[in-house]
């Protein structure tokens, strides 16, 4: 057998080697590249970013399987507990309602006097994009009001006041003050209604990923990304880069070894990221272990703000009807628990009414599920109505503990369960003053 010439031989070995760089530029390109990678630090923000917006839709989801129906309210029968951060000091209802190019949804206000009352309508993550009152209708407190799209044509009667909205679908509550008196309270929150002008057209809900509080999701949540985001625009500029990302990291989790890396970044940085943001609301600030959240009910560019309340209590309203106050921990920086007992002490000077126009009120819920302290009393807050005593030199101290102590009054105290960590929310309805201004905190807890 004669050998191959020395051409053939070299020809042949330069096509062997085309052939294997070929196969191996074949295979790189089967692989992203490293730096496409999703980072840790991306897969934690991505996460916490989108978790914004799936615990909106876990609660669309929990509404209507409850019976919700577009455009109805739905009445909450004053003072129930059922539900995370209940709000107490209110009667309310709520309702989702969808707009369109056509057609809009008629809202109807009773004429209420002396008691605070709104009608606050939130787009699907979350952000404030209306309220309905005396405060931002001074000349139209009362009767009907259509809420549009904005640009849609709708013919509408002279008396009903316009209010152009960015988005089609909204979450709506509706809040009536209960004061003292709540038969009147309750028979002002039913002459509430909502209608739609037309028949609008109406979303499927998307099928998002389902969770319980204590126990987000994992990597899991990013199988729902594509379907939470095109859902729903996020009204607020800037937010390009981080939808970019979760849409990458969705893509990425279908990659089986790619989702465990995914997983275990964010049930262990992202879970941690968020668990450290919460004390301080994402960095607001702190005084006398009290936070006040840097912003609420409209957000701008701060999307860890607003996945941190949308998370710890969903649906806030803007500071310009009720500034909230959250403490997580004593001013040692100890975790609030019923194993300890404390008192807030108000000097004349420091009295919260004088910062309220309508209401304060201070409310205890547990760490984990947000739901109010069961208690023999079944006493859940302390708010204006609680016939509270007052010293002698004009002071007010309020106490929180499993045991009554013994110089506090009666009324003064509400019952904080052993073994139960909680927080407290503090909340100035209609803030005005040094409230207002940002410039007051309420007294430190004591711990006795």
């Amino acid at each position: 057998m004669s050998m191959p010439s020395v051409r053939t031989r070299t020809l042949r070995a330069l096509t062997f080697t085309a052939m294997l760089s070929s196969a191996s530029a074949s295979c790189l390109a089967q692989q992203p590249p490293a730096s496409a990678l999703p980072s840790d630090q991306e897969i934690s923000d991505s996460y916490i970013y989108l978790l914004g917006r799936l615990l909106v839709l876990r609660q669309q989801q929990l509404d209507f399987k409850e019976g919700f129906k577009w455009n109805q309210l739905v009445h909450r029968k004053p003072g129930e507990v059922a539900w995370p951060n209940p709000n107490l000091d209110v009667a309310y209802s709520e309702a989702w309602v969808a707009v369109d190019e056509k057609s809009c949804a008629l809202v109807t206000v009773p004429k209420i006097t002396g008691r605070y009352y709104t009608v606050q309508f939130l787009n699907g993550w979350g952000e404030t994009v209306a309220n309905i009152n005396e405060r931002v209708f001074p000349a139209h407190p009362d009767g009907q009001f259509a809420m549009c799209l904005k640009g849609a044509e709708a013919k509408l009667p002279a008396t009903v006041q316009r209010i152009d909205v960015p988005v089609k679908y909204m979450r709506v509550l509706s809040r009536v003050e209960l004061g003292a008196d709540w038969n009147q309270a309750v028979a002002l929150q039913k002459k509430f209604a909502i209608r739609a002008t037309g028949k609008p057209a109406l979303p499927s809900i998307p099928k998002t990923v389902m969770f319980e509080m204590n126990k987000l999701p994992g990597a899991e949540a990013f199988v729902s990304a594509d379907a939470a985001l095109d859902s729903e625009v996020d009204i607020n500029p800037g937010m390009e880069k981080l939808q970019a990302s979760t849409r990458a990291i969705a893509k990425a989790v279908k990659n089986p070894a790619e989702r465990q890396r995914i997983d275990q970044v964010v049930r262990g940085k992202a879970f941690a990221d968020i668990k450290k943001a919460l004390p301080t609301v994402g960095g607001s600030k702190v005084e006398n272990g009290w936070v006040l959240p840097s912003t609420s009910g409209v957000y701008g560019d701060n999307w860890l703000v607003r996945t941190l309340i949308n998370y710890g209590g969903i649906w806030a309203n803007v500071p310009e009807e009720v500034i909230y106050y959250k403490a997580f921990a004593d001013v040692d920086g100890v975790p609030l628990s019923g194993d300890h007992a404390y008192s807030l002490r108000f000097t004349k000077e420091q009295l919260p009414a004088q910062y309220a126009t309508h209401f304060w009120s201070v409310i205890a819920v547990d760490s984990v599920e947000r739901r109010v302290l069961p208690n023999p009393l079944k006493r859940y807050l302390l708010n204006k109505e609680s016939k509270l005593q007052y010293a002698p030199d004009g002071s007010l101290t309020l106490y929180f503990g499993d045991k009554k102590p013994s110089e506090a009054p009666q009324a003064n105290w509400l019952p904080t369960p052993k073994g139960v960590p909680y927080s407290l929310t503090f909340r100035f309805y209609r803030p005005k003053g040094a409230v207002a201004e940002r410039t007051y905190f309420p007294p430190k807890l004591d711990k006795q």
